[in-house]
């Protein structure tokens, strides 16, 4: 089974731990709007390894993770409700990973490999 042309990877800062069951959907920008494109929910190793197509075209996107429902399941107050990531795909790139390292009030994420 391939990669799809993006992926992520949360880590609960908090707990040292991968974040799973965190919810995710990827948007591409058209027109001035986001178009929801695909969606996914982490693994036990806070990872999405399906997340969309094989392959984007150049465009601008966002990841868009559902970290109040996150929180909420385990009863710990968060800051942040959704954490959005917009970045830019280059058709001649081969593969985006964007990790998100999340704690219940800040979050950093940068580009993986």
């Amino acid at each position: 089974m391939s990669m799809s042309h993006v992926t992520t990877h949360v880590l609960d800062t908090g707990s040292g731990k991968p974040a799973a069951d965190v919810p995710v959907t990827l948007h591409r920008l058209d027109g001035g709007r986001w178009v929801q494109i695909a969606g996914g929910t982490t693994d036990a190793d806070g990872r999405i390894k399906q997340l969309g197509p094989d392959r984007l075209p150049t465009g601008t996107y966002r990841l868009a993770f559902a970290t109040g429902e996150y929180f909420a399941a385990s009863g710990t107050a968060t800051f942040f409700p959704e954490v959005a990531i917009t970045f830019g795909v280059v058709e001649s790139e081969e593969h985006y990973h964007v990790p998100l390292l999340l704690s219940p009030f800040a979050y950093s994420t940068y580009r993986g490999s």
